[in-house]
């Protein structure tokens, strides 16, 4: 008859201990290897197999560590944690270390029966990080039991890496080019969404009418939708075009999803407001149908509002948790190393006389097109007016644009009426933030207006092809030493441009005349997004990124690149090629690097704009230098209202079509009566919107979360999971005592780094077969140098002094694997006893080190969850065990830091461990009484988290596994007289 096991017992099978999970059934036990992760659970049948009861050995008198062996046992045992008792059940197990300030979000959500939000924090913060903190967690807890995601599908690769990476969710990409091949796999009446639970969706794809009612019907409990403002349109969308309609569509795919009151919302956007109130009313109407008709005049409407909306700009958090917080003190603050602020410079360049005929001459075209085509209809007046602005806008790119458009026909000369020429038209002109068009936007319009181009543009083509170089391209001789001086000062640039053929010219032009370390690549819309990440991949490991650090890297992008990729890790500079016709696209640009993870502390912008082409210098004028003053005033960016950029823009090209180029140093606003009334109202509805949003940035300020709270439950993870500095102190020790050579001056430059670097070849054979599996076999076979790095902006071959990095993980696995075993051979940093003489004491003080498990019972709306967890705790105590005398948390953890100012006598180290290994018996009383009060503890915590729920905290129970283990014990022993015999493994 074979015995019936609890819930966290530990057993002994397969020769090792095991602890005992609760989906275990007499007949069948589910068992965690200890101090293992999820990732060795096993099934064992004690009918076929033997299991027996076990207990956790004591340490070995025989087997004395030095002073820092306690310190490096807790930590390594701390970092093998994968599973918390706390009210955060996936901190353990993520490969991130979260910002405080992006637990905030997290903390609302455990908040609410029903998870709906909208995190609108500002570009750089993290709202993906934050996303999927929420969505591991309501995973882990079973409040959720699958996943969407819906992006834009330039974005789908990335998402799919950040899930995968950093949270452990291996999600499926439902992409127009996916879909067929998922489809495939399908049995009979089987929707994907219900065989893959986890899936990375293209919003683009999913909202047409036939993918949409499937998604719909088989929609998961969880969806994040990423750029939600493109989902929403505003009232008045119908005169938006084909952008408008297109957001009309995604909205009504998000109205039939948020219908299910059940299912959990995550909304995520930087721009929720974009100037249109109605659009930001049903971006609301989406997280709650009752938000949408708040008086949010009204505080206690806000106050319902803040529940669920969270928007922070960067100067909200890159000091968090000081006394400027409100709290008692800076013990806990958190500085994020964002850039301090971007180092922006204008820079003009002249056409040469050569490229200056050629505008004139097309600008002249340009007059006689759109005069005759007004006389010949409405129709042929606005496919007349886009081809003109698509011929400007290329030739002002570069010659090879220009040649490119002169020779290709309009997408406009197409349209059967006047409105649909313009629906076809418009996206030559669309810079704008909301623009659902992104993909193809990139490929060089058409001027022709029939198949065959007149002799005409083809006269003008010929005579662009002949200006490529820097003899006659002035603005790429310019671009040239721009880019030179900012590799001479160690940076490493991106160009962004607005047409494929421009960034195709540039790359060419560009390469070999950078200096013979720097590569060029380039990124366009010709390439897949996951050709995209890899060419960017390839170009950094060409640089020599983790070798030669003269090497440099140029990236030319197009706008293909300019909104949700993250380029942080591999280049620090923006120069804006092309002026966009919006400044908000600039934005966009300068967001990939100027982010968190920068290491660079300051990002440089440079913009290039022609002052005698008669397109940029107004345009720079009127829309640039108003947005960089509202920019200065508020602190954030204003995404500048649709109408608002078009109106300028067609304003300018009126004017230079009338005027040209001559007229080009009269100011935008010195240009009559007949356009001062219209640049009135652009000021007045600009002023409007920033007005609007430096409002709605003080009424909406996060204010359901009080930083106190925040810093509480950031204590309580740390005393259970461990801090940075812990992390850092550990790894070097660790590495020094396995014989890896060590070295802390900080190659990266930048004083009191923290960083070091290590070369893992003297390291016992384990560690390095660890080592190679995460960094790669090369690195370690050759003895590479192995950077350390304080910040989680880390390259490949990199390791980021984090607990949940693989590095890391590898080296805690070694050293706690190694102080169990007392055969293991080789260097063993940690050892379960010491004995250490130090003035740090006046008395004898004795250190355990103990791991609690608990059973924990957690309510959710899907019915109850049984979990095991773990916990690491120091106890200390003076005297001896029968007659102990317990030291408060704080003073027992103070004892790591003790120091030894002596040897230890080798029979007086003996007759220390051996009494108090001797009195663990006395002691078990107090660890039981502390762990049922450690439960106590959690308990109070998990309500705490979720106290505006009653609901969910249910039923909630948190019950300590008796016997706790003792893992460690050490002796501390005040000063004596030296002896003459001395034991090795307990000097200082």
């Amino acid at each position: 008859m074979s015995l019936t096991y609890t819930a966290g017992s530990l057993v002994a099978a397969r020769g090792r201990e095991w602890v005992v999970l609760p989906e275990s059934a007499p007949d069948m036990l589910v068992l965690r290897p200890l101090g293992g992760s999820e990732d060795d659970i096993a099934a064992v049948f004690p009918s076929f197999e033997e299991v027996r009861p076990a207990e956790f050995a004591p340490p070995s008198p025989a087997d004395l560590g030095d002073q820092r062996a306690a310190g490096l046992l807790r930590t390594a045992l701390r970092i093998g944690f994968r599973s918390g008792a706390g009210p955060f059940r996936s901190l353990a197990s993520i490969a991130v270390e979260p910002r405080a300030y992006q637990l905030v979000p997290l903390l609302m959500a455990l908040r609410q029966r029903t998870v709906r939000l909208l995190i609108s924090d500002d570009v750089g913060i993290g709202k993906t990080i934050e996303a999927g903190l929420i969505a591991k967690e309501l995973l882990a807890q079973g409040e959720a039991t699958r996943l969407a995601v819906l992006c834009s599908p330039s974005l789908a690769e990335q998402w799919q890496g950040e899930l995968r990476e950093k949270f452990g969710i291996d999600a499926e990409l439902v992409l127009a080019s996916t879909v067929s091949r998922l489809e495939r796999g399908l049995e009979l009446g089987q929707s994907l969404f219900d065989k893959h639970p986890f899936t990375i969706i293209s919003t683009d794809f999913i909202k047409s009418t036939r993918h949409r009612e499937d998604f719909v019907r088989h929609c998961p409990d969880l969806v994040i939708v990423d750029e939600a403002h493109s989902c929403v349109a505003a009232d008045d969308a119908a005169q938006g075009g084909a952008s408008s309609a297109s957001n009309q569509l995604r909205y009504e795919l998000l109205r039939k999803v948020s219908a299910d009151a059940e299912r959990h919302l995550l909304l995520l956007t930087a721009t929720p407001h974009s100037g249109k109130e109605s659009a930001f009313r049903n971006l609301l109407g989406l997280v709650r149908p009752e938000l949408a008709a708040l008086d949010l005049e009204s505080p206690a409407a806000r106050a319902r509002l803040a529940e669920h909306f969270v928007a922070r700009k960067r100067a909200d958090v890159r000091d968090y948790l000081t006394k400027e917080d409100g709290l008692a003190d800076d013990s806990l603050a958190e500085r994020t190393a964002f850039p301090s602020d971007r180092w922006t410079k204008d820079e003009p360049y002249k056409l040469t006389p050569a490229y200056r005929a050629l505008l004139d001459d097309a600008i002249a075209y340009a007059r006689d097109r759109v005069a005759e085509a007004g006389e010949q209809g409405k129709r042929e007046a606005r496919i007349a007016w886009w081809s003109v602005i698509a011929l400007l806008r290329s030739m002002v790119s570069s010659p090879a644009a220009a040649a490119q458009t002169l020779k290709t026909r309009s997408e406009s000369a197409v349209a059967r009426t006047a409105h649909e020429a313009d629906l076809l038209g418009a996206s030559v002109a669309a810079d704008s933030a909301d623009n659902d068009r992104l993909e193809g936007m990139d490929v060089a319009p058409g001027a022709a207006e029939s198949e065959e181009a007149g002799a005409r543009l083809l006269e003008l083509a010929s005579r662009a092809a002949e200006l490529v170089g820097p003899a006659e391209d002035a603005k790429l001789k310019a671009l040239t030493r721009h880019l030179k001086d900012l590799i001479a000062e160690g940076y490493h640039p991106i160009v962004f441009c607005r047409y494929i053929p421009t960034a195709t010219y540039l790359a060419e032009q560009l390469e070999g005349k950078l200096g013979k370390k720097t590569k060029v690549a380039a990124v366009t819309g010709t390439l897949s997004p996951q050709q995209r990440l890899e060419r960017i991949e390839q170009l950094a490991a060409e640089a020599g990124e983790a070798g030669d650090p003269a090497a440099r890297r140029v990236l030319i992008a197009t706008d293909c690149l300019s909104e949700g990729v993250n380029l942080q890790h591999h280049f620090d500079a923006v120069v804006h090629y092309d002026l966009a016709w919006n400044p908000t696209r600039h934005d966009q640009r300068e967001g990939r690097v100027d982010r968190y993870g920068q290491k660079r502390d300051q990002v440089r912008v440079i913009t290039m704009y022609g002052e005698d082409n008669g397109i940029d210098g107004k345009v720079l004028e009127v829309l640039f230098k108003k947005h960089r003053q509202i920019k200065k005033d508020l602190g954030i960016s204003v995404s500048v209202p649709d109408e608002t950029a078009s109106g300028v823009t067609d304003a300018v090209v009126e004017w230079l079509l009338l005027h040209g180029r001559q007229g080009s140093q009269e100011s935008l606003f010195d240009m009559g009566d007949g356009h001062q009334e219209s640049f009135d109202r652009i000021e007045r509805e600009w002023s409007s919107a920033a007005e609007r949003e430096k409002t709605s940035r003080s009424k909406y300020a996060q204010r359901a979360i009080h930083p106190e709270e925040v810093a509480r439950e950031v204590a309580a993870v740390r005393a259970a999971l461990g801090g940075a500095e812990e992390v850092r102190g550990f790894a070097l020790e660790a590495l020094r005592d396995l014989d890896a050579l060590v070295r802390t001056a900080p190659s990266s430059g930048r004083e009191d780094s923290g960083d070091f670097t290590a070369q893992a070849g003297g390291t016992p054979a384990g560690l390095r077969d660890a080592l190679a599996a995460t960094l790669g076999n090369r690195l370690v076979e050759e003895n590479r140098e192995i950077p350390f790095r304080t910040t989680p902006a880390i390259a490949r071959g990199e390791a980021a002094l984090v607990r949940t990095d693989p590095v890391i993980g590898a080296i805690a696995s070694y050293v706690l694997d190694s102080a169990l075993d007392v055969k293991a051979l080789g260097p063993r940093p940690a050892r379960r006893c010491g004995v250490v003489t130090t003035d740090a004491v006046t008395t004898r003080t004795t250190l355990l080190l103990v791991r609690y498990r608990f059973h924990l019972t957690l309510p959710s709306r899907t019915g109850e969850r049984q979990v095991v967890a773990e916990d690491a705790r120091l106890l200390a105590f003076e005297g001896m065990p029968s007659r102990a005398r317990w030291l408060d948390d704080e003073a027992a953890a103070a004892l790591l830091a003790a120091r030894a100012v002596a040897n230890t006598h080798e029979q007086a180290a003996h007759n220390a461990i051996s009494r108090a290994l001797d009195g663990l018996g006395d002691l078990a009383a107090h660890l039981t009484e502390y762990g049922t009060d450690l439960a106590a503890e959690l308990d109070t915590s998990h309500r705490r988290v979720r106290k505006a729920n009653e609901e969910i905290v249910r039923g909630l129970k948190v019950v300590p596994q008796e016997p706790a283990d003792v893992l460690g014990v050490y002796v501390y022993l005040p000063p004596v007289a030296p002896a003459a015999s001395t034991v090795s493994g307990a000097e200082a």
